[in-house]
């Protein structure tokens, strides 16, 4: 993954440290601006800014890097020798030395990464290519320390109180307390950061509309799988055991999800809808109202929400013209369960998307004469090596997973994009019989926005994308067949009318249509004043260079998002719960 570096580098690593300090002590943005290249980037996650920015260009980081320095006090940046040692490695086709460093503010210690391109005589640049800060911990409220004060006596206990299920049992109903946090949201985005509050003191509760913790994943498609590998999608604290396989299967997900609730000691309604809330600006707290099994309405008062409903929760069900004529049923994806039940049968998968390809797949695989109909070109990869390539950070051996999370966090938006460009033209060429294939039989193909791959696809519409695991062979062989949706002319009771003449009967339509993202909810939910404040949420800022609203505050006092994949909701977790940790020990001024 990455090499060790001699002396000389180290050398130029600790020049590089004490020209930034000295700087950043006489709060000179020239001299700082100094130590960056023409072309470099700061990617600043809360310990500097309270917020998530990524600042390019030498003379603007020296600017922005200066004053942000002097407000917060940062000084002492140094290699962090509890982390992993200096290292030579390769991003977006550059060759480079990363630095794991550590450093002081009025608020905490932080944790930043250096990254500097190697000359070809294989020493550092004395300037810096990029600069990752971050907040590792706020000075007297360590995770360590906390964890200390909550542990239970081991001698003069009363052995006649409540025992430590009984308090937790208690804790959870929230009958003599308000929440300070309510996530609404109980898959691994609502638990992750869940689980981070908790660990900072901070009293949370989630929420979700599921009968069991872990429906979300447990009452999805049957064949229902992740298309990354175990190495990427651990939760914050409880890596998987080692044994388990390198796909995880949806029902072994939920399970996880269950037990790492009782695990985590994390407080869970389930079968509880929330209904919305509204801002008290008198007592800077919501009005959330809460729906739970009995019928029950309850009005909550929590400081802050944490929307976790995922970037595609809820389903995406277009208005198809003429489709209300077909008499069969017609089923979104969210609502497919076997392929068995089909047996024999025609059946029409609208989409081709990855959950498009999956049920079409089962179906196919259950006896069933299946056609999938493309609606838009689609970017497709073999699940193996093609779709793995862009989590190289996480693969083989090499630092610890937290060390790994920083990589990952670090890279900014070009730089990201620049990589995925290569990685996507690198799979190209791995996957060119498959891709040829499909195109033979008329399935059109996109590689992405610039070329730029699946990831960056995913950060903007949320799909449109699919990991071949067998579903592309049966298109290209024709197993599965292929229809454009322009090729439809109209549906009829019984099926389609295609435009040629012919026509095609189905029993059954599947819409593998893809889900909403968090922004539809927001009015429903909160309000058209509250919406139109907060404005998108996900999809990239061109200005920033940061997705929209996630992971930090927002416009609306309170009011927060986070979701996206397992390696996203753990990184960004830490820094929500941090900043939420300070704004209510008082830290934070707006």
């Amino acid at each position: 993954m990455a090499a060790q570096i001699n002396s000389d580098i180290l050398s130029s690593i600790a020049a590089w440290l004490d020209r930034f300090n000295g700087a950043a002590k006489q709060c000179d943005s020239q001299a700082i601006s100094d130590l960056f290249e023409p072309d470099s980037h700061w990617r600043e996650i809360v310990a500097l800014s309270w917020g998530i920015s990524t600042t390019s260009g030498a003379q603007a980081i020296g600017t922005s890097l200066a004053a942000a320095l002097h407000q917060f006090k940062a000084h002492q940046f140094e290699i962090d020798p509890a982390r992993a040692a200096p290292q030579l490695a390769e991003r977006a086709g550059v060759k480079v030395v990363e630095a794991f460093l550590k450093f002081q503010t009025h608020i905490g210690q932080g944790a930043a990464l250096l990254r500097m391109k190697v000359q070809a005589k294989g020493l550092p640049m004395t300037q810096a290519w990029t600069l990752h800060t971050t907040l590792e911990s706020i000075h007297g409220h360590e995770e360590h320390k906390l964890r200390a004060l909550r542990a239970e006596p081991v001698f003069a206990r009363d052995f006649q109180g409540p025992n430590w299920l009984d308090r937790r049992q208690q804790a959870r109903l929230f009958a003599d307390r308000e929440p300070v946090v309510l996530v609404v949201g109980g898959g691994h985005a609502g638990l992750s950061v869940a689980a981070r509050l908790g660990q900072l003191g901070v009293d949370t509760l989630v929420v979700d509309q599921m009968v069991r913790i872990g429906d979300n994943w447990r009452n999805r498609y049957n064949g229902l799988m992740l298309h990354n590998q175990v190495h990427s999608n651990h939760l914050p604290y409880m890596p998987y055991p080692p044994t388990w396989q390198p796909y995880l299967p949806k029902d072994r997900i939920a399970n996880w999800l269950e037990m790492y609730v009782d695990c985590m000691d994390i407080h869970f309604w389930t079968e509880t809808t929330f209904m919305g809330a509204s801002f008290d600006g008198q007592r800077q707290a919501w009005n959330a109202q809460v729906r739970q099994a009995n019928g029950t309405v309850r009005t909550l008062h929590p400081k802050h929400i944490i929307m976790a409903t995922s970037v595609s929760g809820s389903p995406h069900i277009p208005h198809i013209d003429t489709l209300d004529a077909f008499s069969g049923p017609v089923l979104h994806s969210s609502q497919f369960g076997d392929g068995a039940a089909w047996k024999d049968k025609n059946v029409m998968v609208i989409g081709t998307g990855t959950s498009a390809h999956d049920i079409a797949q089962d179906l196919h695989g259950n006896g069933v004469k299946v056609t999938m109909v493309q609606r838009s070109p689609t970017l497709v990869l073999n699940v193996e090596p093609s779709a793995q390539l862009y989590d190289g950070v996480y693969l083989g051996d090499g630092p610890s997973l937290e060390d790994r999370d920083l990589i990952n966090t670090s890279i900014p938006l070009k730089i990201m994009l620049a990589n995925h460009k290569r990685l996507t033209d690198q799979a190209k060429v791995l996957d060119e019989p498959t891709l040829k294939a499909l195109d033979a039989v008329g399935f059109k193909l996109d590689y992405g926005v610039d070329g730029t791959g699946w990831p960056y696809l995913f950060r903007t519409r949320g799909g449109g994308y699919y990991f071949n695991v067998g579903c592309s062979d049966l298109i290209a062989n024709k197993q599965i067949a292929l229809l454009q949706f322009d090729q439809i002319e109209r549906f009829t009771s019984h099926g389609v009318q295609l435009r040629n003449g012919a026509s095609a009967a189905f029993d059954a339509v599947v819409l593998g249509t893809g889900y909403k993202g968090h922004t539809h909810l927001l009015e429903s939910l909160f309000g058209p004043d509250i919406a139109q404040h907060v404005g998108r949420v996900w999809g990239f800022d061109t200005d920033t260079q940061e997705l929209k609203n996630m992971w930090t505050s927002t416009a609306q006092t309170g009011l927060w998002f986070t979701g996206g994949a397992f390696s996203q909701c753990r990184a960004y977790s830490k820094y929500m719960a941090l900043h939420i940790k300070a704004i209510e020990l008082g830290l934070v001024h707006t």
